[in-house]
């Protein structure tokens, strides 16, 4: 398999994203405390460094940050998004108008230290499978208006993504079968409705169920919530008709367990919504 080019976001999509958190944060009367306590025409130079070991994204975004609220600021990474650090290690520097830095400062760290936290997080489960020919992925439990960059970091920490929204694949879950009449009949509308270059997955628990979905033509089947014997039997049944996705209940104690039964992809949610910052500061220096 070739290895995926590094993962990119397009500038302004980024530049949205930040222009609304500066927004949020400098409210109506911008950065006050700076205003009132540094003169107008003092410059510093600091340092962003890692506290903890993680892996790092989110640069750019952190540039933009600082670049919006002065263009003065000159931002230096010394790293690249996807890259491993230990703690200590400096992972950018800037140098320009003090008051600007210290108004960018959080918002930057911010964005630096959530999407790192995820990248970080990706890694480890993606570490934890990696002798096997499973990958894992992330989901739509995101944060409101950061889905896009929050996916982009589990890209950076070696994931996979699955769908963005509910508009660019089909995943017929529950519910969707319990209305819809059954597996069978959810997968014939879907196949009927379906444009060709569109994927259908439905969620299945259990074993009848993924002879229904196989049977029907979808092509991929979200095994949900099954213990690795039951995946194991599915991935007998399936017999590499469908792309299998495992789902439910993933910790980085169960993830090997489950690559191990030959599933395809393993989903987290846990990667994106609850995954801990990767803890970095701003240090701070007057030029002379």
């Amino acid at each position: 398999m070739a290895k995926p080019l590094p993962a990119e976001l397009p500038k302004p999509l980024i530049d949205d994203a930040v222009r609304a958190a500066l927004a949020e944060d400098l409210g109506r009367a911008g950065d006050i405390t700076s205003a009132a306590t540094i003169p107008p025409d003092a410059v510093a130079r600091a340092a962003i460094k890692a506290r903890k070991a993680g892996v790092v994204a989110g640069l750019d975004l952190a540039r933009i940050a600082f670049g919006q609220m002065s263009a003065e600021i000159r931002f230096q990474a010394k790293i690249s998004d996807g890259d491993a650090v230990s703690a200590g290690k400096t992972v950018a520097t800037l140098a320009g108008p003090a008051r600007a830095i210290l108004s960018a400062e959080r918002v930057a760290l911010n964005f630096l230290g959530h999407l790192s936290g995820v990248a970080t997080a990706t890694r480890h489960f993606a570490d934890a499978i990696a002798d096997t020919g499973a990958r894992i992925i992330c989901t739509r439990k995101t944060t409101p208006g950061l889905r896009a960059v929050e996916k982009y970091a589990v890209r950076c920490g070696g994931g996979s993504n699955h769908r963005f929204g509910l508009d660019d694949a089909i995943l017929i879950k529950d519910n969707h079968i319990a209305v819809a009449g059954g597996v069978s009949a959810a997968v014939e509308r879907a196949r009927a409705f379906a444009g060709i270059l569109v994927k259908i997955e439905v969620e299945v628990d259990t074993l009848e169920q993924l002879g229904e979905a196989l049977d029907a033509g979808a092509d991929v089947v979200l095994l949900d919530n099954m213990p690795p014997d039951l995946l194991r039997q599915a991935v007998a049944v399936n017999k590499g008709r469908a792309v299998l996705e495992a789902s439910g209940n993933v910790t980085l104690e169960t993830v090997a367990a489950i690559a191990a039964t030959g599933v395809d992809y393993i989903s987290s949610g846990w990667i994106t919504h609850s995954a801990p910052i990767l803890d970095l500061g701003l240090d701070i220096d007057i030029k002379r």
